[in-house]
């Protein structure tokens, strides 16, 4: 008997049918790639950590190149000597630390009863002890994060900043060489006392020489993306700042 495909039935049947199939196939091709998208994302988050304290494939002034992800996992255990888990007044060891989702954190730290963890690297490059906090934040559109790497007086010694959605050419511009430059040398502390580094329009320092005034020079026409940096980093770098001043009593 032939099938009557001008029925509304028929096309009912066909589209669930095709529904049913496309959506095994995806997720079998989900299951079937999520280790390497877990490899893919564990790659990044090294890469990430290992640009902040300078550990990158950078030749040109402009450049902004990762470690391969063939390599980086060896460099990652070369250079990251310890990761530190801080929660309130206890700071433990946790090799898979880097792992940690800040934004859940954040989410779970909502509730009262709820101490907050707070990831720490801490890594070791040209005799120098450095540490590195991740920081997560809102730009203009939508989340923006990076990393900071400090010396153990919370001076910084190279950022690496990206973002989901800023506007290419404008907010987009947080993860570009020049501006991810300037904040080295400036210093979360002064005299003794914690302060943000502040994302500044009119800094009239557009050159960055001087390290004392806390400020780095804003993207023009990136002023909310900036205003989001500046939030950012004073929100969550501010939860590090009893863990350094233990380190120097």
């Amino acid at each position: 008997m032939a099938i009557n495909t001008d029925k509304n039935s028929y096309t009912i049947f066909f589209a669930v049918i095709m529904v049913v199939v496309v959506g095994s196939l995806l997720a079998g091709f989900s299951s079937g790639l999520k280790p390497m998208i877990d490899a893919n994302k564990r790659y990044e988050k090294q890469q990430n950590i290992l640009y902040a304290i300078g550990v990158n494939n950078n030749e040109g002034p402009n450049d902004v190149a990762f470690i391969p992800t063939d390599v980086v996992a060896g460099e990652f255990a070369t250079y990251i000597t310890k990761q530190l888990v801080i929660e309130g007044d206890k700071v433990t060891e946790d090799a898979s630390a880097y792992l940690m989702d800040v934004k859940k954190e954040a989410t779970k730290a909502k509730d009262a009863d709820y101490t907050r963890k707070l990831p720490l690297f801490v890594g070791m490059k040209d005799g120098k002890e450095i540490y590195v906090a991740p920081v997560r934040g809102k730009g203009l559109w939508d989340a923006i994060w990076g990393f900071i790497a400090m010396d153990e007086n919370m001076t910084i010694q190279g950022v690496y900043f990206d973002h989901k959605g800023e506007t290419p050419g404008l907010g987009a511009e947080i993860k570009q060489r020049f501006f991810m430059d300037d904040f080295v040398g400036e210093s979360f502390l002064k005299d003794g006392k914690f302060g943000s580094i502040q994302v500044a329009k009119g800094n009239n320092d557009p050159k960055n020489i001087d390290k004392s005034d806390q400020q780095v020079d804003a993207l023009a026409g990136a002023t909310i993306t900036g205003d989001g940096l500046t939030a950012m980093l004073k929100k969550d770098i501010k939860m590090y700042v009893p863990y350094f001043k233990s380190i120097n009593k």
